[in-house]
């Protein structure tokens, strides 16, 4: 049986911004328009009523008060919705999760493929972190270990549940044996190169794509940029927005959220993308390198699959302003070819990517 006659629904964490895991999913509704997509919470402003015209059906989180807005406050909750959704009508259920979707329950007549952007972070790579950070109010915060115990207990047998895992890099592919000790096949997360275009003109400023948040690293860019004096543009929001607007000197703008055409022409007009996180993939060195402008990056997570030294882009060692500075005069001194950075964009394509997961599906579905 083909892909085009089997009854499909898309299982994600939560429909309230518009980032990257939003993003693959929009690559997976482009080449499945009426499958539906289940989720624990839609925000239709927040994703600016791009999902308005799917099939998009919400868990009862939904309904309860403040949920939209204040989705995590229902973390406790968040496992029975996801157990709660009903797929027994469907032959495939692929899910796209982060976190906890991975979950859903589904029957032996059925294929659950789970695409998988990194076992659940805040469970366990970065579980002290969360708890340090996360905006828990006061009185809940005893309670959170328990929670915390509670969660990894389920979501390590909610691992059990996919029939196949499909990593989003082999950095994913490593973590997912470690946490959840389930084998893995790995398709990189996709760009869609016919959205960007490679600019003849020399660029003019460094440019960061990213949340303003702790974990991001921001900070320690605008930090080595007041020393370096060069240009450099932010494009995102995120708790740390105010903050940095207050304190960025002259050298620094902070441009805030772009729709995707601004963001493909701030692409263009600049001289490389500062990267200096660990991300589990990372879609931004790959929307960089797809408008042909190199990545300065730290030497860890997805973009060491993605970034090649010396041809398209460079890579420092330590999350420190020293080394990033080094990185970026190191930079100023080599030359790049900006067709050779858009041929390695290219071999991540959303259309090489949509092919892959669809012929895996397939295939899957043929052999179970």
């Amino acid at each position: 049986m083909r892909i085009k006659n089997l009854k499909i629904a898309l299982v994600v964490e939560e429909l309230t911004q518009l980032g990257g895991a939003e993003r693959i999913l929009d690559y997976f509704l482009e080449a499945l328009p009426n499958a539906p997509v289940y989720t624990i919470v839609w925000d239709k402003e927040k994703t600016l009523h791009r999902y308005d015209k799917f099939d998009i059906r919400p868990s009862f989180i939904q309904k309860l008060p403040f949920a939209v807005k204040h989705y995590k406050w229902y973390l406790a909750l968040m496992p029975k919705a996801v157990e709660s959704f009903d797929l027994k009508e469907f032959d495939v259920v692929l899910s796209i999760t982060s976190a906890l979707v991975k979950g859903v329950k589904t029957n032996n007549n059925q294929l659950h493929v789970c695409y998988c952007n990194t076992p659940t972070r805040w469970l366990w790579s970065d579980s002290e972190s969360y708890l340090e950070t996360a905006p828990i109010p006061t009185f809940a915060r005893p309670l959170m270990p328990a929670l915390i115990s509670y969660l990894k207990k389920w979501d390590l047998r909610a691992s059990k549940r996919p029939n196949y895992f499909i990593a989003n890099s082999e950095n994913v592919k490593k973590r997912i044996k470690k946490y959840y000790n389930r084998e893995s096949d790995s398709i990189f997360v996709p760009v869609d190169c016919g959205s960007f275009k490679v600019s003849k003109n020399k660029g003019e400023y460094y440019l960061i794509v990213s949340r303003l948040e702790p974990y991001k690293k921001v900070e320690m860019v605008i930090s080595a940029f007041r020393k370096l004096k060069l240009s450099l543009k932010i494009v995102g929001t995120g708790t740390k927005f105010n903050d940095f607007k207050k304190s960025v000197p002259k050298n620094i703008e902070l441009v805030g959220r772009v729709d995707d055409e601004k963001l493909a022409k701030m692409y263009e007009g600049s001289i490389a993308i500062i990267f200096p996180q660990e991300e589990d993939a990372g879609i931004v060195p790959l929307e960089s390198m797809a408008s042909g402008r190199p990545v300065i990056a730290f030497n860890k997570g997805g973009a060491k699959e993605t970034v090649i030294e010396g041809k398209t882009g460079v890579f420092f060692s330590k999350q420190t302003v020293e080394d990033l500075i080094l990185a970026v005069r190191k930079f100023q001194k080599m030359k790049f070819n900006s067709r050779v950075i858009r041929t390695q964009a290219e071999k991540f394509d959303k259309e090489l990517f949509k092919s892959k997961v669809l012929e895996y599906i397939n295939s899957r579905y043929k052999n179970k």
